[in-house]
């Protein structure tokens, strides 16, 4: 059986062991492009400043819009498969939070692919993050910088 597409958990994820499992068996592909976000312990460059990070989403809804973007991008690249796992919860600096990996026949639909899903990940899946912070709590918006890489693709962002 096939592995989902679309994953949300609380647990760790194995880069290694996703992609082994995304391309298995299948021999036309020839390239894998993947992307880790990890925490990091610092907003606006100075360092220290985050101690951990706190995502929520929306259950079923998350996973339904991951899965649209998906099937855009299947439209969109000559890919063979795509994987998205977002992880939930309470973070520490240095926790990875997110994994997208494509498999392609050549590494420019992978990589296209692949820069596709992050954008919208970062502006438009339905998640929620708070940073924890010297100063207390705060809420992450999407920046100016993730709404314009998004655009580059034709989409609009819906922030609010």
């Amino acid at each position: 059986m096939p592995s989902p597409r679309v994953v949300i958990q609380t647990h760790d994820f194995d880069l290694g062991a996703e992609i082994s499992a995304l391309r298995a068996q299948d021999a036309r592909v020839g390239a894998v492009c993947s992307f880790v976000g990890t925490v990091r312990d610092r907003t606006a460059g100075t360092p220290g400043s985050i101690s951990s990070m706190e995502l929520e989403h929306y259950p079923g809804m998350t996973e339904k819009s991951i899965e649209a973007m998906i099937d855009e991008a299947h439209r969109r690249f000559d890919i063979f498969g795509a994987r998205v796992i977002h992880r939930i919860g309470l973070l520490q600096p240095l926790d990875q939070i997110v994994m997208v990996a494509v498999t392609s026949a050549h590494r420019g639909e992978s990589f296209q692919a692949c820069e596709f899903l992050m954008d919208y990940l970062k502006t438009q899946a339905p998640f929620w993050k708070k940073e924890q912070t010297p100063d207390g709590a705060r809420w992450v918006d999407a920046r100016v910088a993730d709404d314009a890489a998004l655009a580059k693709w034709g989409i609009e962002a819906r922030n609010g």
